[in-house]
């Protein structure tokens, strides 16, 4: 006789009941499609103009801006450039929004708090 026992998938027995479940932090590459979206927007430029002058198409770069694509450190920096902002400003840009993220996001391990010590 076959049991009764309803079917489960693994993930759904090893969930986690949603008010225990330790908030995400934002994501690299949210943030930075964030910031490329705003410098883009403060010069007034469309995503073909950005995309032409950088090398990239722009259904690319409209994939970085939305945070879909994990772009390489070569088309990072030829949108940086296109931008006429330096790999580091941009950088430090981006890791700026992430520290500005809200306190509870933010990982709490030692780890996480050296980095933090360091960057500031």
């Amino acid at each position: 006789m076959e049991s009764t026992r309803p079917r489960t998938t693994v993930d759904e027995g090893a969930r986690e009941p949603a008010a225990t479940r330790r908030p995400t932090e934002p994501l690299w590459r949210d943030a930075l499609g964030r910031c490329l979206r705003r410098l883009r927007f403060d010069r007034g430029e469309t995503l073909v103009e950005t995309a032409r002058r950088a090398g990239v198409s722009p259904q690319y770069l409209s994939e970085m801006e939305r945070g879909v694509k994990e772009p390489s450190s070569e088309m990072i920096a030829a949108v940086a450039g296109a931008l006429d902002v330096s790999l580091g400003d941009l950088t430090l840009a981006v890791a700026t929004s992430l520290l500005a993220a809200p306190a509870v996001t933010a990982p709490a391990g030692a780890t996480c708090k050296a980095a933090y010590a360091l960057a500031a």
